[in-house]
């Protein structure tokens, strides 16, 4: 499963900064995209009308772009609904996640650091997964979310711009192997392992 896999995207979304409840505490975060319809420009720094608050987390060159995978939003419906939160039984919609880009086709285990994604107007080199904070937590519903992402390694991974462009629903991207060393399911697996020892 390497080059020339398919992948499509099912959604590509953004956020504006909004103030996010964590606890008794409010922050500001762009966490839970909403949809957008067309194409929508790619700059170095990310999509256009998309803003990042903690640039450690999500932002920057290297983290300019997030994807993550729509089969797993099955895990998290399951999830909430064992648990008895609030609104469960309604289908979590693409961005939720804090995703600019929604996928089918690609999984963490399936893509290395360094692998490319190559759309019809795009070129995205891939650079880590995704580190949850407090804030997935908040917008989850439950104060494990974070912890759950990383043990179930459906963390996601962030993307550099290599070529701008535009991204669009319904464009497929192909996948470019790179040196194919470190996994991004094997990098949520050492966050795991951090986790664990905190």
């Amino acid at each position: 499963m390497a080059e020339g896999m398919r992948i499509s995207i099912v959604s590509v979304n953004t956020a504006v900064a909004h103030n996010l409840h964590v606890g008794k505490r409010r922050m500001r975060s762009a966490i839970g995209k909403r949809a957008r319809a067309g194409a929508v420009e790619v700059g170095a720094l990310g999509l256009e009308g998309d803003e990042q608050v903690e640039l450690s987390i999500h932002g920057g060159i290297s983290q300019a772009v997030y994807a993550y995978s729509m089969a797993h939003y099955a895990y998290w419906q399951q999830r909430r609904q064992a648990l008895g939160l609030d609104l469960f039984e309604q289908a979590l919609p693409p961005g939720t996640m804090g995703e600019n880009l929604t996928i089918t086709g690609l999984l963490e285990q399936h893509v290395f650091v360094g692998d490319r994604l190559v759309g019809p107007n795009v070129l995205l080199r891939v650079t880590r997964a995704r580190q949850p904070c407090s804030k997935f937590n908040a917008v989850m519903g439950y104060a494990t979310a974070a912890k759950d992402m990383v043990t179930q390694a459906n963390c996601g991974f962030y993307l550099a711009v290599e070529r701008m462009g535009s991204v669009e629903a319904g464009q497929t991207l192909e996948l470019q192997p790179g040196a194919r060393q470190v996994s991004i399911a094997s990098q949520a697996q050492a966050m795991w392992a951090r986790y664990a020892n905190d």
